[in-house]
């Protein structure tokens, strides 16, 4: 029978090729350096934009008169001066240093004690089930609340604080990784074994890997309880050995009735917060989505 084939011999060789040579103009472009222009327009801009429609916002109910009292909405200008003379009079990086040393201290220990419990809450089933609904049950607990029982343990001293922040930051932190692991596809489990990841190797070449994203994810939500149970240690346990921190500024804001003190808290605490999570959480996290597959350069 004659043959019905009218593609030429070559057609599938030359297509094959065309489609790599696309595949690699893709890949060299996700490759390059974003422009940035393209950044200044997507990721610069938008944040600015925002922030100085709040502060219009903020200036029009003081100078409309829509909120005339000073003593509850100073203006975005007396906040300023506030800012301006702390920084003159060298406390404001005090203040923002009193917190943030305290803040990333207690954060690295509780990863040092969070990382191991997720690991044996994620492994071992007897484990899981004793102390599994108690690790959640205290992520749902205010921080707040381990501030009282914390000052009457061990005094108002910096022990205090990163007991606070350890009973707020440690859940999070297991309960995060103990979801990473479970999200382990069985497959890369049974081949770790198969190539004799088994104990600790396999723990430390198969499932910790895998379960990165899910680790990160507790990692930044543990960052933020931290940096809550701070700030609420900081508010309720003053005292003049602990310094000045943010926390304690916003608190010395209320006593004296002084609102721009109390917002030149509210910020500090606010840009403290975003920096961290903008310098260290977020391009952690996009490594590690990158590194997978997960996200990719437009």
């Amino acid at each position: 029978m004659a043959s019905t084939e009218t593609t030429p011999p070559g057609k599938d060789a030359g297509d094959l090729a065309g489609l790599e040579a696309g595949l690699d103009a893709l890949e060299t472009q996700h490759r390059g350096r974003t422009p940035f222009r393209q950044t200044l327009t997507q990721k610069i801009l938008p944040p600015v934009a925002a922030v100085l429609l709040v502060l219009a916002a903020w200036q029009a109910l003081v100078s409309f008169k829509i909120v005339d009292d000073p003593t509850k909405l100073p203006a975005p200008s007396d906040v300023w001066a506030v800012v301006h003379q702390a920084w003159l009079q060298g406390e404001l990086l005090g203040y923002i240093w009193t917190s943030v040393s305290r803040g990333l201290s207690g954060f690295l220990l509780a990863l040092v004690i969070g990382t191991p419990l997720g690991l044996l809450v994620a492994r071992v089933r007897f484990v899981r089930a004793a102390i599994g609904p108690i690790l959640s049950g205290l992520q749902s607990l205010p921080s707040v609340a381990w501030v009282p029982p914390a000052v009457i343990w061990l005094g108002l001293n910096n022990s205090m604080m990163y007991a606070v922040i350890l009973l707020g930051a440690v859940p999070s932190i297991a309960n995060g990784l103990v979801s990473g692991v479970d999200q382990v596809s069985p497959l890369y489990l049974r081949a770790g074994r198969t190539l004799g990841a088994t104990g600790l190797k396999g723990t430390w070449h198969i499932v910790l890997p895998a379960a990165l994203p899910g680790y990160v994810a507790g990692l930044k939500q543990g960052w933020a309880f931290s940096w809550r149970s701070l700030m609420a240690a900081e508010i309720i346990a003053s005292f003049p050995d602990l310094g000045v921190g943010l926390g304690q500024l916003l608190e010395n804001g209320r006593n004296a009735s002084d609102m721009a003190m109390v917002f030149e808290a509210i910020l500090l605490i606010l840009i403290v917060g975003i920096a961290i999570d903008l310098l260290i959480f977020s391009p952690l996290e996009r490594w590690v989505l990158r590194s997978r597959g997960l996200l990719v350069r437009s």
